[in-house]
């Protein structure tokens, strides 16, 4: 036994050591096998605590959280009771167990997942000098069953399980003992698991995974042609002069709002998109040119969603392009910001080119 609890030591010491990425299939099949310490609950005799069993499943995961498994299981369980004579007796339950769960893991993309399990089964004990001598020797009795477990990593293909699973038979003979007065009596026992998952067949890898893990999808090719299209369309005329106006920057940069035409974000997104890079640097270079030169970074958004969101969306906007700044090497007391949410629209909400035409960062000089 010694032996045995070194070598599952061994095992999980390795789970926790090994830097594995978790690779999830769409569906799969598993196997498998393990050793489980089972302990009586029973108000009718005292549990003890030489017990052990072993057990043998096979599941089939039908998408990344939902499992459905099949486990055939051995334990044996030993409890004491104290006859007539006031001697103590030990009863000793031997149980032939068989369950189908229902399992959901809460995190299967993980390396380390946890998970959830419900079911039923059927558990046929055969019992050895137990106390009430009328029940039956050897008997087949319905259980529920729940629980929780963690699987382990090791690899793509091998699991360390950890489980705990809480059991209950519709009646109360699995101790070998019925109360006085004990109606409708019901038995139940814990286990707990360490064993071993193979998943020796999968489908197609998930994508579910590559998204939750960050791996970002592949980005499509940018249509300036459309930007322009839509800068045309939706910037009033005046803006457009401002923006593309030649002028001593020192003189025209006084108290006037630059609308930075490419400066937009994704939806719901604080992120500096490729296409606002080349625009920020040219903004840099002016104000490095003029040491005298204040900002004032003004963020929108669009109208989906609540105003208080949107406005804390538009500051964290502004709060982007002034960490670009600063890692460019603006001062800290020439920038500042502000955030407008909603409530300036340039253009027509209404339409997907208009709002994302709103998703804009403006520079207020002074």
């Amino acid at each position: 036994m010694k032996k045995i609890m070194t070598a599952i030591l061994f095992l999980l010491i390795a789970a926790f050591a090994m830097p594995v990425k978790a690779q999830l299939s769409t569906d799969s099949w598993g196997l498998g096998f393990g050793f489980k310490y089972p302990r009586l609950i029973s108000s009718n005799t005292s549990p003890l605590n030489s017990n052990y069993g072993a057990y043998l499943s096979i599941q089939r995961n039908f998408s990344e959280h939902i499992a459905l498994r099949l486990e055939g299981s051995y334990s044996h369980m030993e409890s004491e009771f104290t006859d007539l004579f006031r001697v103590t007796n030990t009863t000793v339950s031997n149980v032939l167990g068989g369950n189908l769960d229902f399992m959901y893991y809460l995190v299967p993309c993980e390396p380390v997942s946890p998970y959830l399990f419900v079911g039923g089964g059927v558990a046929y004990h055969m019992l050895d000098n137990y106390a009430t001598t009328f029940l039956k020797e050897n008997d087949l009795v319905a259980k529920f069953n729940g629980g929780f477990g963690v699987e382990w990593a090791i690899d793509s293909d091998w699991k360390f399980v950890s489980e705990a699973a809480y059991h209950l038979t519709l009646n109360s003979e699995l101790d070998g003992a019925i109360g006085l007065g004990e109606i409708n009596g019901k038995d139940s026992y814990l286990a707990v698991n360490l064993g071993l998952l193979y998943y020796f067949d999968k489908g197609p890898q998930s994508k579910y995974c590559q998204l939750y893990s960050g791996i970002t999808v592949d980005q499509e090719k940018v249509d300036y042609d459309r930007i322009e299209e839509m800068v045309k369309k939706h910037i009033p005329k005046e803006v457009v002069k401002e923006v593309v106006v030649e002028k001593a920057v020192a003189q025209a940069a006084r108290n006037d709002n630059w609308v930075l035409v490419g400066v937009n974000f994704d939806f719901d997104k604080a992120t500096l998109r490729p296409e606002a890079y080349p625009i920020l640097l040219h903004a840099t270079t002016v104000m490095l040119n003029n040491p005298d030169l204040k900002v004032e970074i003004q963020g929108h958004t669009d109208s989906i969603g609540s105003e208080s969101y949107n406005q804390k969306l538009s500051e964290k906007r502004a709060n982007a392009v002034k960490n670009y700044l600063l890692a460019r090497g603006i001062a800290a007391n020439r920038l500042s910001i502000k955030g407008f949410g909603e409530t300036s629209p340039m253009a027509d909400n209404n339409t997907a080119d208009g709002r994302a035409m709103n998703r804009r960062i403006e520079f207020k000089t002074n």
